[in-house]
């Protein structure tokens, strides 16, 4: 049967914990490696509802994209995350920026392949900060059209965008709140640019670019990280079930 620490070295050879951001925090961040798993839970965040949700199917561990420790902590109670999973006796693996950064298994993989575009690459010409990746569609489609097969793709309610000036087949994208990468996506010759959130002079940027511009949620441009994942490490691990969380949602909500 596997450990955490062998479902942990998987991850790490697909998407070497070492490469994480200055920032981050990625790792075993709650349990003991030597624990055998065989229910592993995924999901992009771990909320009070996710641990209980893990706990109702006999889940010992959950892989999610954001740490359950992000900022050092000064306490510990009953309301935390953390606390609650220590005392169901849960184990949290986070695998963030370092997930990001994967051409193998990552999350941005994942996006790319979810909307259906070819030639995926990682963009590395930008230095080690920039989570930044390329892919084509089959066939250019206009911007409009560009902005409503990301919504369909990632089942998204809304998403903001602005139209470019031409039509769409060469995207770059960046999962998450990746809006400061509208610049370098011009300079390498993208049709249009997708990523989870963007701050207001970020959009200001976009809309002076002249490329078609998609802010999906972050929410929705990182979920999807969890089926493709859950799929390579079934492959992997496979007497240890990859289950997907359905407790989950969105946080903000659309009227």
């Amino acid at each position: 049967m596997a450990r955490i620490c062998d479902i942990y070295d998987i991850l790490d050879a697909a998407a070497p914990f070492s490469t994480a951001l200055d920032f981050d925090n990625a790792g075993l961040l709650v349990g003991d490696g030597n624990t055998v798993v065989t229910r592993a839970l995924l999901a992009l965040d771990i909320t009070p509802a996710v641990v209980a949700e893990a706990a109702s199917m006999n889940a010992n561990l959950i892989i999610s994209h954001h740490p359950v420790i992000f900022h050092p902590l000064k306490a510990l109670g009953p309301q935390d995350v953390a606390y609650q999973l220590a005392g169901k006796g849960i184990a949290a693996l986070c695998c963030h920026t370092n997930l990001d950064l994967s051409p193998v298994c990552g999350v941005n993989v994942a996006l790319g392949s979810k909307l259906g575009l070819r030639n995926l690459r990682r963009e590395d010409v930008f230095g080690e900060d920039c989570v930044l990746y390329s892919g084509d569609l089959e066939e250019p489609v206009e911007p409009e059209a560009f902005a409503a097969l990301v919504k369909e793709k990632l089942s998204a309610p809304a998403v903001h965008y602005c139209k470019g000036d031409r039509p769409v087949q060469k995207v770059f994208f960046c999962s998450g709140a990746g809006g400061a990468y509208v610049h370098p996506a011009a300079c390498r010759g993208a049709d249009a640019y997708l990523t989870g959130e963007m701050k207001h002079h970020e959009e200001l940027e976009a809309a002076a670019s002249r490329l078609t511009c998609v802010a999906a949620g972050h929410y929705y441009t990182e979920k999807v990280f969890a089926e493709f994942l859950a799929s390579y490490l079934k492959k992997r691990v496979p007497d240890t079930a990859f289950l997907l969380s359905q407790a989950e949602t969105s946080p903000l909500r659309v009227l």
